[in-house]
């Protein structure tokens, strides 16, 4: 007789064990669906549908695996094979995947970029239109992806560290919407080969020390494209690479495991008990997924046959993940034959069904614009005055074409109007309209979101002047920043400052001078020598909510962690359709100060780079606490360059240091004259109001205007009004010749059309183009100087 417990036990066994069947066979079906998605898409790539693909087939198993243990309110920080993991936790569907490789700019049915990226690349929102954050914790939330290989690295430090600072900061503990108690474990997924870049290992070098829940999982199958590993990492195993690296229990550092990626019992396993000590101590780890395949090679670009042995080639037949895991199903009487082959046949019919809907959504409003245009055009054939036989041609050979672009349309009605342009009639200007509206439509869908808009935008913040009272103080700018961040920390506890040297000593010029042992190290802290990893931290902190000030110690530098600014962040609002927002400011300083390593100005490259962030060249400390309140009332990112020899100089303190606003996009005029205006602004204003001192002792009246940002850039044409008064224009700055100076003299000769207003033709005064030379005379050889500025002025007045 079976002892009632002894009933219950059994029962409650198999309920459990039917349990686990239904959740290996619902793992199964992903891992399926995914491997379909991948083999149809290259399909539609090799047919043309699509431009590129590059799939995740080879890592299906891996990564239904690790999704298990993904939770809400974690953050993804992958790469461009991922697809499987956001299928298994939701963040996309094969649709929306096909939707992407179509480059469908409708969000509605592409939710990532719009169509702006390549297939892969996922996006989830983390800010609303109305400049509140959205409840990050409710939601598994990846950060968007990037093509550079290993670019995830940096920002996955951050996006773990902020979790660090959610558990430890008593200030932060009533923003429950953007974490619970720290609990949020970062999931950063890489290619072995990319292990090589510089990228990962200053990453895990600094999660090793920083004891932050970062999660890197490894997905290992051999190859960089067609490298061999053995050619790329030592002992060609990154795993025992880093074995120095490994957490003992007297040193920091972190837990490294190793997985076969064909063994699924085996990576659930060690997943969960990895993921759970990460979520738990914080303690960092690496996930060296081996033994991988890539069926398809390594993108529609290539055939992996072309590299690989007949017998690598029969190994990975045998030992693809998907092959293996029907294969410990069967051998574990989890399922039938028939059951599995039910699956996999749903599989393919799932994957086609989501392929033809993504492709119909897309496809319909691009052949009804076709119709259309057919309507507008065959008006135009009508007219008696036409080129009957030459629109008919245009408007059959886009009736013929089965799979148009949307820029076929533009092209057909842009080459019917040049044609017809001077005739006059209904017809043309219906046409007309109907091409103005469509192209302006489409440069919404394929130019908008550079920045952010509404109450986002940092050029929507309202202006506050400085306010002085009547027995205002000076004091040196250094002192006016440090009682400005005093008061930052204090009122706002989602600004944390950071950097080499910020934390003890308060930075190399002593802004934070004092801070740290007011606010403690949690607020105002130290780094390593790691640039890009700094901006990397700041940047996943931005993400999550938090607004840091990341510093990168002298203007120099900065170019270490310009890969992630350009790549990352500067493109962020762009790439996702305005749906994700990274609010950092990086500060730093420049100008003139003593040779080649420590006095660069490379404006030029960082606007190049940079666009898409806001780049702030206050002349001074007050107005560089100003642009600072205006960044910090919106949610947009920006570089703040002060100027390295204004620290010292003394400067009213204005009433109210914390409130007051300088707006972004708004030069200033300085001095007002009447014979000449000189554009510049930063350090080199105080050489031309130099200069000018002269230069009005020899009676020539000089307008000096302050661009006080370079991005963006005179919104308001207040140069224009100046120039309209002298009618002789300047440009100074201390880049390269073509550097800093040719992009302000682009932006107003031609931008506000300048030109109409010239009496003499513009000049500009830039450094020389080698680097500055050492020493005080270096620096007089090197940049423009005060008789630099009035040797062109005087030429300039002359003529």
């Amino acid at each position: 007789m079976i002892e009632n417990n002894e009933l219950t036990m059994n029962t409650e066994s198999r309920l459990s064990f039917e349990e686990f069947r239904k959740e290996v066979l619902e793992d199964y079906r992903l891992a399926c669906e995914s491997r379909e998605v991948s083999l149809l898409a290259r399909k539609e790539v090799l047919t043309g549908k699509a431009k590129f693909g590059i799939f995740g087939d080879g890592k299906e198993v891996a990564q239904v695996a690790m999704a298990k243990y993904f939770q809400p309110g974690d953050f993804r920080s992958g790469y461009y094979r991922d697809q499987t993991f956001a299928f298994a936790s939701g963040i996309a569907t094969p649709e929306q995947f096909f939707s992407q490789m179509y480059a469908d700019p409708d969000l509605a049915n592409e939710p990532f970029s719009g169509g702006r990226q390549m297939n892969s690349h996922f996006a989830t929102p983390n800010l609303g239109k109305d400049g509140n954050w959205l409840n990050l914790t409710e939601s598994k939330n990846t950060a968007t992806d990037m093509s550079p290989t290993a670019a995830q690295m940096p920002r996955a430090l951050g996006l773990a560290f902020a979790s660090k600072l959610f558990r430890d900061v008593e200030s932060l503990k009533d923003l429950e919407g953007l974490s619970k108690n720290g609990n949020e474990v970062c999931f950063a997924t890489i290619g072995d080969a990319s292990t090589s870049e510089g990228h990962f290992w200053e990453t895990m070098n600094a999660a090793g020390v920083l004891q932050v829940p970062l999660a890197v999982f490894v997905w290992d199958d051999g190859y960089g494209i067609s490298v061999p590993r053995k050619y790329q990492t030592t002992k060609d195993s990154i795993s025992a690479a880093l074995e120095g690296f490994r957490k003992t229990e007297d040193s920091n550092g972190f837990d490294i495991y190793n997985v076969k990626g064909w063994d699924y019992a085996g990576m659930c396993e060690v997943f969960e008990a990895g993921i759970r000590k990460i979520r738990e101590t914080h303690i960092p780890a690496l996930f060296h997924v081996e033994e991988l395949t890539q069926p398809q090679g390594h993108s529609t670009s290539g055939s992996h046959e072309r590299y690989k042995s007949k017998e690598r080639l029969t190994w990975e037949k045998e030992f693809d993940c998907n092959h293996q895991m029907r294969q410990w199903i069967l051998e574990n009487a989890l399922s039938d034959e028939a059951t599995l082959a039910e699956i996999e046949a749903k599989a393919k019919s799932f994957a086609q069904e989501s392929r033809k809907s993504a492709w119909e959504k897309y496809i319909a409003p691009i052949r009804k614009e076709v119709q259309t245009m057919l309507g507008f055009g065959q008006a135009v054939a009508a007219l008696p005055q036409a080129d009957t036989a030459l629109v008919n041609n245009l408007l059959q050979e886009l009736q013929n074409n089965r799979e148009p672009w949307r820029k076929d349309i533009l092209k057909t009605a842009a080459n019917i109007l040049f044609r017809h342009r001077n005739i006059q009639s209904p017809a043309i200007a219906a046409l007309k309209t109907y091409y103005e509206d469509l192209l302006a439509r489409e440069k919404e869908n394929y130019n908008s979101f550079l920045h952010a808009t509404g109450v986002n935008s940092a050029l929507n913040v309202p202006v506050v002047p400085a306010a002085y009272d009547a027995d205002t103080v000076s004091i040196n700018g250094y002192e006016i920043l440090n009682k400005y961040f005093d008061q930052l920390i204090s009122n706002n506890p989602k600004v944390f400052a950071f950097g080499e040297d910020v934390g003890k000593i308060g930075d190399v010029n002593q802004g934070f001078a004092g801070l740290q042992a007011k606010h403690g190290n949690k607020r105002i802290f130290d780094t390593g020598i790691r640039e890009l990893t700094i901006m990397g931290q700041g940047i996943g902190m931005a993400l999550r909510g938090l607004r840091p000030i990341a510093e990168i110690q002298y203007l120099d530098y900065l170019i270490y962690g310009l890969q992630p600014l350009s790549d990352d962040v500067a493109s962020l609002q762009y790439r996702t359709k305005g749906i994700q927002s990274c609010p950092i400011i990086v500060r730093t300083r420049g100008h003139r100060l003593e040779g080649i390593w420590h006095s660069g100005s490379p404006m030029s490259m960082i606007m190049g780079a940079l666009r898409g962030m806001h780049m702030c060249v206050p002349r001074n400390m007050v107005q560089a606490a100003g642009m600072y309140n205006t960044l910090l009332q919106a949610n947009e990112p920006a570089l703040m360059i002060e100027s390295l020899n204004g620290y010292r100089l003394k400067e009213k303190l204005p009433n109210n240091l914390a409130t007051f606003t300088v707006p972004l996009g708004v030069p200033e005029v300085m001095k007002e004259g009447t014979d000449i205006t000189i554009v510049s602004y930063g350090s080199t204003l105080r050489i031309v109001e130099e200069a000018i001192q002269t230069l009005e002792e020899l009676e020539v009246s000089v307008e000096l205007v302050d661009v006080q940002t370079l991005l963006p850039f005179d919104i308001n044409h207040k140069i224009l009004e100046s120039l309209k008064k002298t009618n002789r224009i300047l440009f100074v700055d201390e880049d390269v010749p073509g550097g800093g100076t040719a992009y302000m003299f682009q932006q107003v000769i031609e931008g506000q059309g300048a030109y109409r207003w010239l009496d003499v033709a513009p000049r500009t005064l830039s450094a020389q183009a080698h680097r500055p030379a050492y020493g005080s005379d270096g620096d007089y050889f090197s940049k423009p100087n005060v008789e630099d500025v009035i040797r062109v002025v005087l030429e300039m007045v002359a003529e």
